[in-house]
């Protein structure tokens, strides 16, 4: 990385899950070198789908530029981007960046902004379909690059994501020596993490949850998607 500080935007918003946010986080700020900037459209405290309220965030329009651009996801994220003045502020920062990186229901964001047109994106895996709203590629990976592009599955993929990052601007040393001062070893209890393996009955308790929320999630994505 350069002399200067790397600047890491981290885009909030209200109703985002906490760990789409604080998994990247962790991980980002620890890399050497790195700048990273919480920030929101309104500036000051964001609260998150599970009542955490994240403080002093800065107004993303007092923010210059950034060389990375991160947004976390959540259910929220198709009523962020019909957020006009949230959107503004992305587009004009993600123009500038050098990265453009999100996970689990982020990638929406990436996408509402014309930023995923003709492009491979992962995605939280009830909701991956609506890229294709925007003209970007599906992609089921947990982890998925394409150029400039990174992006992470639902939720706990964030991690993954996050030292992939860690590894394009650091190094995979570097990476690793944060995964092992984080013990990121995963070992569930359970082997039900993806629609593959989960056993049947527990998919589709899963999915009539998350049918009955798509109605009006579908809706907000196509109201942002005519606007491209």
């Amino acid at each position: 990385m350069a002399d200067r500080p790397f600047r890491i935007v981290e885009a909030i918003y209200p109703g985002m899950t906490q760990l789409d946010f604080t998994a990247p986080h962790t991980v980002f700020s620890r890399i050497p070198k790195a700048e990273t900037i919480v920030a929101s459209a309104p500036g000051g405290p964001i609260e998150s789908d599970g009542g955490l309220v994240f403080a002093g965030t800065r107004r993303l329009a007092e923010i210059e530029h950034c060389d990375l651009i991160f947004f976390p996801g959540r259910l929220a994220a198709t009523e962020a981007i019909n957020d006009t003045a949230f959107m503004a502020q992305a587009v004009r920062l993600a123009a500038g960046a050098r990265y453009l990186t999100s996970v689990c229901t982020g990638p929406l964001i990436l996408a509402a902004a014309g930023l995923l047109k003709g492009r491979r994106a992962a995605c939280h895996w009830a909701w991956r379909d609506m890229l294709s709203l925007f003209g970007a590629i599906p992609d089921p990976d947990r982890v998925v690059r394409d150029g400039n592009i990174i992006t992470g599955g639902g939720v706990t993929a964030g991690m993954d994501f996050a030292l992939v990052v860690a590894a394009e601007l650091a190094g995979a040393r570097l990476a690793q020596a944060l995964q092992l001062a984080l013990e990121y070893a995963p070992a569930p209890p359970f082997d039900s993490g993806r629609p593959e393996t989960a056993p049947p009955e527990v998919l589709a308790d899963v999915k009539r949850r998350m049918e009955a929320l798509l109605p009006k999630r579908l809706a907000e994505a196509r109201t942002a998607a005519a606007r491209l």
